[in-house]
Protein backbone atom coordinates (compact mmCIF):
# COMPACT_ATOMS: atom_id res chain seq x y z
CA UNK A 1 0.00 0.00 0.00
CA UNK A 2 2.74 2.35 0.60
CA UNK A 3 4.43 3.23 3.57
CA UNK A 4 3.27 7.62 2.78
CA UNK A 5 -0.43 6.11 2.66
CA UNK A 6 0.14 4.66 5.84
CA UNK A 7 1.89 7.27 7.65
CA UNK A 8 -1.04 10.17 6.36
CA UNK A 9 -3.79 7.35 6.92
CA UNK A 10 -2.33 6.98 10.56
CA UNK A 11 -1.93 10.89 10.94
CA UNK A 12 -5.52 11.29 9.98
CA UNK A 13 -6.97 8.77 11.92
CA UNK A 14 -5.09 9.47 15.52
CA UNK A 15 -5.96 13.56 15.68
CA UNK A 16 -8.67 13.65 18.03
CA UNK A 17 -12.13 13.87 16.09
CA UNK A 18 -15.53 13.24 16.82
CA UNK A 19 -15.38 9.34 16.13
CA UNK A 20 -12.34 9.29 18.52
CA UNK A 21 -13.77 11.01 21.36
CA UNK A 22 -16.80 9.38 21.42
CA UNK A 23 -15.16 5.84 21.38
CA UNK A 24 -12.94 7.35 24.22
CA UNK A 25 -16.32 7.77 25.90
CA UNK A 26 -18.12 4.91 25.21
CA UNK A 27 -15.01 2.84 26.61
CA UNK A 28 -14.62 5.27 29.86
CA UNK A 29 -18.58 4.76 30.29
CA UNK A 30 -19.67 1.37 29.55
CA UNK A 31 -16.26 -0.80 29.22
CA UNK A 32 -14.28 -2.65 27.07
CA UNK A 33 -16.83 -4.13 24.95
CA UNK A 34 -18.34 -0.92 24.49
CA UNK A 35 -15.74 1.03 23.59
CA UNK A 36 -14.69 -1.95 20.44
CA UNK A 37 -18.66 -1.64 19.67
CA UNK A 38 -18.02 1.98 18.91
CA UNK A 39 -14.88 1.43 17.38
CA UNK A 40 -16.55 -0.61 14.54
CA UNK A 41 -19.32 1.78 14.61
CA UNK A 42 -17.31 4.79 13.56
CA UNK A 43 -15.58 2.55 11.16
CA UNK A 44 -18.89 1.72 9.41
CA UNK A 45 -19.34 5.05 9.32
CA UNK A 46 -16.23 5.95 7.29
CA UNK A 47 -18.25 3.60 3.96
CA UNK A 48 -20.46 6.26 3.07
CA UNK A 49 -17.65 8.42 2.26
CA UNK A 50 -15.35 6.07 0.90
CA UNK A 51 -17.83 4.87 -1.94
CA UNK A 52 -18.56 8.70 -2.50
CA UNK A 53 -15.33 9.50 -3.03
CA UNK A 54 -14.59 6.50 -5.14
CA UNK A 55 -17.60 7.17 -7.44
CA UNK A 56 -17.45 10.78 -7.59
CA UNK A 57 -20.59 10.86 -5.33
CA UNK A 58 -18.39 13.60 -3.19
CA UNK A 59 -18.11 15.85 -6.48
CA UNK A 60 -22.02 16.46 -5.68
CA UNK A 61 -20.77 18.14 -2.16
CA UNK A 62 -18.21 19.91 -3.72
CA UNK A 63 -19.97 21.72 -6.05
CA UNK A 64 -23.48 22.05 -4.87
CA UNK A 65 -23.32 24.69 -1.74
CA UNK A 66 -26.84 23.38 -0.74
CA UNK A 67 -25.79 19.60 -0.91
CA UNK A 68 -22.87 20.70 1.13
CA UNK A 69 -24.55 22.82 3.91
CA UNK A 70 -27.13 21.17 4.31
CA UNK A 71 -25.17 17.76 5.52
CA UNK A 72 -23.02 20.03 7.37
CA UNK A 73 -25.83 21.65 9.90
CA UNK A 74 -27.28 18.45 10.00
CA UNK A 75 -23.77 17.13 11.53
CA UNK A 76 -23.72 20.30 13.62
CA UNK A 77 -27.18 19.82 14.78
CA UNK A 78 -26.42 15.90 15.38
CA UNK A 79 -23.48 17.09 17.61
CA UNK A 80 -25.19 19.94 19.78
CA UNK A 81 -27.63 17.32 20.40
CA UNK A 82 -25.19 14.76 21.95
CA UNK A 83 -23.35 17.57 23.67
CA UNK A 84 -26.64 18.12 25.10
CA UNK A 85 -27.05 14.71 26.37
CA UNK A 86 -23.77 13.93 27.72
CA UNK A 87 -24.53 17.52 29.91
CA UNK A 88 -27.18 15.65 30.94
CA UNK A 89 -26.00 12.38 32.09
CA UNK A 90 -27.69 10.74 28.82
CA UNK A 91 -25.79 10.40 26.16
CA UNK A 92 -22.74 8.80 25.79
CA UNK A 93 -21.21 9.25 28.84
CA UNK A 94 -23.85 7.62 30.87
CA UNK A 95 -22.40 4.91 33.60
CA UNK A 96 -23.68 1.61 33.07
CA UNK A 97 -23.16 -1.65 35.00
CA UNK A 98 -24.33 -3.56 32.11
CA UNK A 99 -23.92 -3.89 28.37
CA UNK A 100 -26.93 -4.66 26.74
CA UNK A 101 -27.86 -5.37 23.34
CA UNK A 102 -29.84 -2.33 22.73
CA UNK A 103 -27.35 -0.53 24.07
CA UNK A 104 -24.83 -1.83 21.84
CA UNK A 105 -26.84 -1.36 18.85
CA UNK A 106 -27.39 2.37 20.19
CA UNK A 107 -23.48 2.69 20.42
CA UNK A 108 -23.46 1.67 16.72
CA UNK A 109 -25.96 3.66 14.96
CA UNK A 110 -24.37 6.96 16.91
CA UNK A 111 -20.79 6.21 15.83
CA UNK A 112 -21.86 5.67 12.47
CA UNK A 113 -23.98 9.03 11.88
CA UNK A 114 -21.23 10.62 13.76
CA UNK A 115 -19.32 10.08 10.26
CA UNK A 116 -21.96 9.85 7.73
CA UNK A 117 -23.36 13.68 8.97
CA UNK A 118 -20.01 15.06 8.17
CA UNK A 119 -19.60 16.36 4.57
CA UNK A 120 -16.13 17.03 5.48
CA UNK A 121 -14.76 13.67 5.50
CA UNK A 122 -16.57 12.99 1.58
CA UNK A 123 -14.30 15.83 0.47
CA UNK A 124 -11.03 14.65 2.63
CA UNK A 125 -11.57 11.19 0.48
CA UNK A 126 -11.88 12.82 -2.73
CA UNK A 127 -9.09 14.83 -2.43
CA UNK A 128 -6.79 11.95 -0.93
CA UNK A 129 -7.49 8.52 -2.23
CA UNK A 130 -6.97 10.23 -6.16
CA UNK A 131 -2.82 11.23 -4.96
CA UNK A 132 -2.59 7.52 -3.98
CA UNK A 133 -3.87 5.84 -7.54
CA UNK A 134 -1.70 6.25 -10.48
CA UNK A 135 -2.74 7.81 -14.11
CA UNK A 136 -2.04 4.53 -15.60
CA UNK A 137 -3.69 2.10 -13.19
CA UNK A 138 -5.13 -0.61 -14.60
CA UNK A 139 -7.76 -1.01 -12.04
CA UNK A 140 -8.28 2.40 -10.57
CA UNK A 141 -11.58 1.80 -8.32
CA UNK A 142 -9.96 -2.09 -7.42
CA UNK A 143 -6.81 -0.12 -5.81
CA UNK A 144 -9.16 2.93 -4.39
CA UNK A 145 -11.19 -0.31 -2.58
CA UNK A 146 -7.96 -1.54 -1.63
CA UNK A 147 -6.83 1.67 -0.11
CA UNK A 148 -10.25 2.20 1.81
CA UNK A 149 -10.09 -1.26 2.87
CA UNK A 150 -7.02 -0.22 4.87
CA UNK A 151 -7.54 2.87 6.16
CA UNK A 152 -10.95 1.70 7.92
CA UNK A 153 -8.89 -1.19 9.67
CA UNK A 154 -6.12 1.28 10.55
CA UNK A 155 -9.29 3.79 12.04
CA UNK A 156 -10.91 0.89 13.74
CA UNK A 157 -7.26 -0.62 15.23
CA UNK A 158 -6.88 2.77 16.72
CA UNK A 159 -10.40 3.96 17.38
CA UNK A 160 -10.31 0.36 19.54
CA UNK A 161 -6.85 1.21 21.03
CA UNK A 162 -8.26 4.79 22.49
CA UNK A 163 -11.08 2.48 23.87
CA UNK A 164 -9.83 0.31 25.55
CA UNK A 165 -7.28 2.40 26.88
CA UNK A 166 -10.20 4.55 27.95
CA UNK A 167 -11.82 1.21 29.64
CA UNK A 168 -8.88 0.44 31.52
CA UNK A 169 -9.13 3.31 33.45
CA UNK A 170 -13.22 3.04 33.66
CA UNK A 171 -12.80 2.02 37.32
CA UNK A 172 -10.74 4.40 38.79
CA UNK A 173 -13.04 7.27 36.94
CA UNK A 174 -16.50 5.95 37.79
CA UNK A 175 -15.99 5.44 41.27
CA UNK A 176 -15.32 9.20 41.72
CA UNK A 177 -18.40 11.45 40.85
CA UNK A 178 -17.09 14.71 40.85
CA UNK A 179 -14.31 13.41 37.92
CA UNK A 180 -17.13 11.75 35.83
CA UNK A 181 -19.10 15.06 36.19
CA UNK A 182 -16.04 17.02 34.74
CA UNK A 183 -15.72 14.73 32.21
CA UNK A 184 -19.16 14.75 30.96
CA UNK A 185 -18.92 18.88 30.98
CA UNK A 186 -15.14 18.37 28.67
CA UNK A 187 -17.11 16.32 26.58
CA UNK A 188 -19.93 18.01 26.04
CA UNK A 189 -17.66 21.18 25.58
CA UNK A 190 -15.52 19.30 23.26
CA UNK A 191 -18.52 18.24 20.87
CA UNK A 192 -19.96 21.82 20.80
CA UNK A 193 -16.09 22.92 20.11
CA UNK A 194 -16.23 20.27 16.78
CA UNK A 195 -19.97 21.11 15.72
CA UNK A 196 -19.12 24.84 15.86
CA UNK A 197 -16.00 24.04 13.71
CA UNK A 198 -18.07 22.11 11.55
CA UNK A 199 -20.50 25.16 11.11
CA UNK A 200 -17.26 27.43 10.70
CA UNK A 201 -15.82 24.88 7.74
CA UNK A 202 -15.69 26.00 3.95
CA UNK A 203 -16.12 23.47 1.11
Amino acid sequence: MGIDYLVKSLIMIASPGTGAIYTLAAGLSRGSRASIVAAFGCTLGIIPHMAAAIFGLAALLHTSALAFQSLKYAGVAYLLYMAWDSWREKGALRVEKTSEVRSNRQIVIRAILINILNPKLSIFFLAFLPQFVSSDEPLPITRMLLLSAMFMMLTFVVFAGYGLFAASMRRHVVSRPGTMMWIRRIFAASLVSLGVKLALSER
